[in-house]
């Protein structure tokens, strides 16, 4: 099977962690500190009153953009990051984290912030359109969807950061979802912000 038909497995991820526990070093790495850095400073608004975060691995990130947000979702398809995310969210009350793989599972409220952070090319063609389909819907009208990627290619993924994030351009444009507000790119990420019209 091409492996742009499928998404990568809970069991891929948990050898990953199994094998270290910051595998991506989100903890030590300046390259993680400065894109998480340019990822809050991305967002327009000072607060979001109920946000979603897809891809939470340890919690790094959540940190972050918890204050900005006075309620924040936090997730990943694992437990073994979570755990860790746990500890290290236990004193922000607002984040709530949670094991959760979108596109089968998307929580029912309504946000008016989701961003999606490392993981859009961890999904098949097909699940990251089905993913789109539950943003669009769980998404407020002028409520933001912050898109943050790697670029480079890696052979394991079935996307790349680039496909990942054309696609969503897409539906962008009059009388489409999405209005296109930002887009950034160094030599390893793309980042993306988007306006639900």
């Amino acid at each position: 099977m091409d492996k742009k038909n499928k998404t990568l497995q809970e069991d891929y991820f948990n050898d990953v962690y199994r094998a270290n526990e910051d595998p991506w070093n989100f903890e030590t790495s300046d390259y993680e500190r400065d894109k998480y850095e340019v990822t809050v400073d991305a967002l327009p608004r000072d607060r979001y009153k109920n946000a979603f975060e897809i891809g939470c691995s340890i919690g790094v990130l959540s940190r972050m953009l918890s204050q900005k947000c006075d309620r924040l979702l936090s997730v990943d398809a694992v437990e073994a990051p979570l755990i860790k995310a746990r500890v290290a969210l236990k004193d922000y009350p607002q984040v709530r984290v949670q094991k959760m793989a979108v596109p089968d599972q998307f929580p029912s409220d309504n946000f008016d912030l989701i961003v999606m952070s490392e993981v859009g090319y961890y999904l098949s063609m097909t699940d990251l359109e089905r993913l789109k389909d539950e943003i669009i819907q769980h998404l407020e009208t002028n409520g933001h969807l912050l898109m943050v990627h790697w670029t480079p290619f890696v052979p394991d993924y079935p996307l790349t950061g680039d496909e990942v994030h054309d696609f969503f351009m897409q539906s962008v444009g009059l009388g489409s979802s999405f209005k296109h507000l930002l887009c950034k790119r160094t030599e390893s990420y793309r980042l993306d912000l988007f306006e639900k019209q």
